[in-house]
Order: structure tokens, then C-alpha cells, then sequence
């Protein structure tokens, strides 16, 4: 297949002078990603973007012009076009347009390996083609249907319309499974007591190292644009009295100007973050434009907890520089003084692991105690509810009942009578 030539169009809105350049860099990356090249740029300084064809009638026909100078197939803008926008460019430009969503989506759809990711890229694809059917009936006869599909003087747009809502909503069914089943594994984590920490950041800032180098996982790594898709749960074993009780969750990366449509299709994937007791914010530190990119990621996990939390704050969050190794001593010094409670890594050296895994076996243990209690057998049905959210070191059955020293947390005040040394024993 041969490969396509963009074009990259873009505008500068009052107050985003010094983001447009970065953002245009991370189309073409988008666009790299996507399996393109790029063969030029077009920015406009604007006000706000012409409700016709988003740059200005005058800017369309330079847009023409350089389109045919530099040989592209495509144009890409760097915004959400409204559909008339979209059509009203391809008839003046006589290409292919797409808008910085629809690019986002076919990168997602190019990663989606397991049958959950491709359902929830699909289901996002088609709620961002929905409300666009007009001049796009000829990529629905992809989609399925048939003979026998359509009622009784139905037209081809209203045919094409309930084919896509029909879908939407078989799609929306077999996520609300995956949603479930989900929730049910977090469920038995809960009844485990075990605590969940979540990596969240922009793509490419290395979560999936950091997650590997952490757990001795081997998650699929790539320098590229969202690499990983499907979330991924491991142990990350601390030591101490809360060993074992963390597990870490690999999920995907953000970008700017993430579609509200993948946010809400990945709602099975995000619901992990939403859940987590802590989200360890990764941010590739290396990077000049990272403050923007933590913004952006901010923005997603405030849509995320809005989705999953209404009226309630997400997650206790720690920010994590990673590539630490990439900023020079005097930078890293600098760096760290801004942020003094951050912790800076490198996954690649290994610099800071040790340092991170010790503050989150303190945080793990706060609450926390180690206990013996002794439970008599005529109190084990009343009690095995709050026996199951311990974690159980040692125990031991004996005439008087179970025996075992445990570490516990809070809510565990009705087996306080049975604490070693509050009841009688008859053996040692």
C-alpha cells in the first residue's frame, strides 16, 4: 500500500501563540504513526476558525496551492472540523481531509490488538461518523446489513443511520460485558484488601517501561504513539508489612485533544484509573513541552473522574518524572526543587525505583497495623466477612478456635475483642 502525503493545516487561536508549534509536531508524529509522511504545514493566526471551511475561504485556496506543490493525497487539520467544514474543504480542495480526531481514531485502530480494544475503537469510529453520514455512504458498506435490512421506502442516508445506531448500541452491550467483568475482578481485589496504583501520562512518556521495570512485567514497549491500548495488572512487590498488597495497572496514554467519543468508548479501560487508590501521573521530563502535556493529561482524568466519580475528587496522585537520565545535573537539580514532593526515575537506568517503591510502601501502610487475635469457632460465621479483608500472615486451627497474626486497616473494630491478650487462652 502506498504511502500517503500530508498536508498539515492548523490555526493560532488568541492565547495558544506558543502551543501551536508543539501541537503541529505531534500531528506529524500522528500522522508518522498512522503509516503517513508529511510534506508540509500550513498555520493561520485567526480569531477564532471560520464556521465554513475553518481556515478562511483566502486560506483555502493557498491550502490548494501547496497541496498540489508538494504532491499530497491528504489534509490534516489540527482541530475537530464540524461536517460541514470537513465537506465544505474536500469540494474546494478536491482531497481527502480528515480532522485530528478521525486520525487519533485510525492510530487506535492500527494498535487495537484484542477484541476488547477493537471493540472500543470501533464503537468510538462510528459515534464520530454518526452525526457525519452525509457524503460518507459509501464507507458504510463495510459495516454489514444487507438484503432484508431496510424497511419499506426507507432512504439510503435513514438506512445507513439505523445500521450505525444499531451497531452503536450492539457495540455499547458487549463493552457494558467487559465492563462487568471488569468490575467483578475488582471486586475480588477489594475482598483482598489489595491496593491498586494506576500509571496515567501522555503517550510515549513511558509508562510501559516504568510498569516493566517495576514488576519484571515484559508489556509490549514501543517508541511510537499509544503502544499499549488494553490495560495490564501485575504485583509490584515492596516488602514490609504491606508486601504483596500493591498492584500495578498499565493503561493507555493521553494526548491533546483527546476525542471525548475514544474517552467515553474506553470507559472499561479508564474505569481502572477511576478505581485506582493512587494514580502515579508519568511524565516524560525530558520532554520542553511537558507542563502542556501534564495539562492535557489533568483534563482527560478530570473527564475520566466526571465519568466514573460524579461530585466525588478522583484518586490520591503522585507526579513521576521518568527519563530522568536524559536531563543534565544541573537541570535535574532544578527540576526537582520546583516539584519536592515528585519523584524523578529513569526506567531505562533504573535511577529512583528503589526511592519510589519505598514511598508507596509507607503510603501502603498508613492505616495499618500487625495484630494476633484468636477467634473462637462459634464466632467465625459472624466474623468471616472482616476475616476476608485481612491480609493473614500465619495461622494456626486449635481447640479454642483460629489462631492467626494478620495485618489489618480500619473498619476491623468488632474483632478487637478477640485481639491476643483481651481473651483468656487455656494452651500457650
Amino acid at each position: 500500500m502506498p504511502v500517503e502525503s500530508a498536508l498539515l493545516a492548523g490555526l493560532v487561536l488568541p492565547g495558544a501563540e506558543g502551543h501551536a508549534e508543539a501541537s503541529m509536531a505531534e500531528l506529524a508524529r500522528l500522522v508518522e504513526s498512522a503509516g503517513g509522511s508529511v510534506v508540509g504545514t500550513l498555520l493561520q493566526a485567526r480569531r477564532s476558525p471560520d464556521p465554513a471551511t475553518y481556515i478562511g475561504s483566502g486560506k483555502v485556496g493557498l491550502l490548494k496551492e501547496k497541496a498540489a506543490a508538494a504532491g499530497a493525497t491528504l489534509v490534516v487539520f489540527d482541530d475537530e472540523l464540524r461536517p460541514g467544514q470537513q465537506r465544505n474543504l474536500e469540494d474546494a480542495l478536491e482531497l481527502k481531509v480528515l480532522d485530528r480526531t478521525q486520525l487519533i481514531l485510525d492510530v487506535f485502530a492500527s494498535r487495537a490488538s484484542t477484541n476488547e480494544g477493537r471493540l472500543q475503537v470501533e464503537l468510538a469510529q462510528l459515534s464520530y461518523l454518526l452525526p457525519r453520514l452525509v457524503g460518507f455512504g459509501k464507507t458504510l458498506s463495510r459495516l454489514g446489513g444487507g438484503i432484508g435490512t431496510r424497511g419499506p421506502g426507507e432512504s439510503k442516508l435513514e438506512a445507513d443511520r439505523r445500521r450505525l445506531r444499531d451497531r452503536i448500541a450492539q457495540l455499547g452491550r458487549e463493552i457494558d460485558g467487559v465492563s462487568r467483568a471488569r468490575s467483578l475482578q475488582r471486586q475480588r481485589r477489594r475482598r483482598k484488601r489489595a491496593r491498586v496504583a494506576a500509571l496515567a501520562g501522555y503517550t510515549n512518556a513511558g509508562k510501559s517501561s516504568l510498569f516493566n521495570a517495576l514488576t519484571q512485567a515484559e508489556v509490549y514497549v514501543e517508541d511510537r504513539l499509544f503502544a499499549t491500548l488494553d490495560p495490564t495488572v501485575r504485583p509490584l512487590p515492596l516488602g514490609g508489612a504491606a508486601s504483596g498488597d500493591l498492584l500495578l495497572v498499565d493503561t493507555v496514554g493521553f494526548v491533546r485533544k483527546l476525542p471525548h467519543d475514544l474517552v467515553a468508548a474506553f470507559r472499561a479501560t479508564l474505569e481502572e484509573v477511576a478505581e485506582a487508590d493512587l494514580v502515579l501521573r508519568v511524565v516524560d521530563c525530558s520532554d520542553p513541552g511537558w507542563p502542556r502535556q501534564l495539562e492535557a493529561v489533568d483534563e482527560v482524568l478530570a473527564e475520566v473522574y466526571r465519568l466514573f466519580l460524579p461530585g466525588q475528587p478522583g484518586p490520591e496522585a503522585w507526579l513521576v518524572f521518568n527519563k530522568a537520565d536524559l536531563l543534565g545535573p544541573a537541570a535535574l537539580k532544578a527540576l526537582k526543587a520546583a516539584h519536592p514532593g515528585a519523584h524523578c526515575v529513569s526506567a531505562l537506568e533504573g535511577s529512583g525505583l528503589e526511592g519510589l517503591k519505598r514511598a508507596l510502601a509507607r503510603r501502603l501502610e498508613q492505616g495499618l497495623s500487625r495484630a494476633s487475635y484468636l477467634i473462637p469457632h462459634a464466632a467465625m460465621g459472624e466474623l468471616s466477612r472482616l476475616l476476608g479483608r485481612m491480609r493473614v500472615l500465619k495461622q494456626r486451627w486449635t481447640a479454642q478456635g483460629l489462631r492467626l497474626e494478620a495485618v489489618v486497616g480500619e473498619g476491623m473494630e468488632a474483632l478487637e475483642p478477640y485481639r491476643k491478650g483481651t481473651v483468656k487462652e487455656d494452651e500457650p
